[in-house]
């Protein structure tokens, strides 16, 4: 049987977007809200899915394994929700061009192959036009976090991540 997810992005969504790049989990700050809302999502039967662009890698500022520490101590944080990571390491100005990174959408059709993920009853939540990007290439809906309604690039908008919770949950009525 496929399954629902819920695909996120990392920083600006799961965790307060800092002044250049996070790569230490002291420095992760989980805005109010998002743990109580990813135990709703769980409890409703999704997937928890990250997908995050991570050019520091290919910047030279922080390591793959220093990703993966944030994500040890994020799922420490927030009792192990998340069923996956997918970080693309890349960017074009510094290393290659790469088809994982958002707007393109291969981290997302990974995880649909591996998972069977039913896009019609998938969502994908991001703070970037770029998030939305991705998620519409494989046919999932997208939630816009931002404070602007107006620059919204998602099917939906959202103010916090419980809004964007709430829209998830509805639409499973």
């Amino acid at each position: 049987m496929k399954q629902k997810c819920v695909f996120l992005d990392r920083d600006g969504v799961l965790n307060q977007d800092i002044e250049g790049y996070l790569s230490q989990p002291e420095d992760m700050i989980i805005p109010n809200g998002v743990v109580e809302g990813l135990q709703q999502m769980k409890n409703a039967g999704y997937l928890l899915i990250v997908v995050t662009n991570q050019a520091g890698i290919a910047k030279g500022l922080y390591s793959k394994e220093e990703v993966w520490k944030c994500h040890r101590y994020f799922q420490e944080q927030c009792g192990h929700l998340l069923d996956d990571l997918y970080y693309c390491s890349h960017h074009p100005d510094y290393d290659s061009r790469s088809l994982m990174r958002k707007p393109e959408s291969l981290m997302l059709e990974k995880a649909i192959a591996k998972y069977d993920i039913d896009t019609t009853n998938s969502w994908m939540v991001g703070d970037r036009p770029r998030d939305m990007q991705a998620g519409k290439r494989v046919g999932v809906r997208t939630i816009h976090l931002s404070h602007n309604p107006q620059e919204s690039a998602g099917d939906n908008f959202a103010s916090n991540f419980l809004a964007a919770t709430q829209l998830v949950l509805e639409s499973n009525r």
